[in-house]
């Protein structure tokens, strides 16, 4: 099983930063987001998941099948997570193209959600 997370609106508040010239502003955002990945991977790791890819606003990780997860608690622990209007979205899948597409799904449709590939 993989899961892909996903910062929402990340571009937009990394876009704000830079129209109005603050420095500051893109810093922290960019602190916060690299300390935010960081408590994911963990929190995912000690949950059994081996971590692919962390960076910029988002993480991947994968697990065996035989792993038991509720993965509703995995995304209760994600959402609190959140800072400064700043969410994460969630798509689960048996392959790394379906995490994603389960990901784009969770974005299309609110954001601030996860999604499971075979029910979508």
């Amino acid at each position: 099983m993989y899961i892909a997370i996903d910062g929402d609106d990340v571009g937009r508040k990394i876009t704000s930063s830079y129209l109005s010239n603050s420095e500051e502003k893109l810093a922290c955002i960019s602190n916060k987001l690299n300390e935010t990945t960081k408590k994911i991977s963990n929190m995912l790791l000690v949950n059994r998941f081996e971590i692919i890819f962390q960076a910029a606003d988002g993480v991947t990780a994968k697990t065996d099948d035989d792993v038991d997860v509720d993965l509703n608690i995995v995304f209760d622990k994600i959402k609190s997570y959140s800072f400064d209007g700043i969410t994460f979205s969630a798509g689960v899948g048996a392959s790394l193209r379906e995490a994603y597409v389960a990901l784009l799904n969770s974005k299309s449709n609110g954001k601030n959600m996860i999604s499971i590939y075979k029910d979508i």
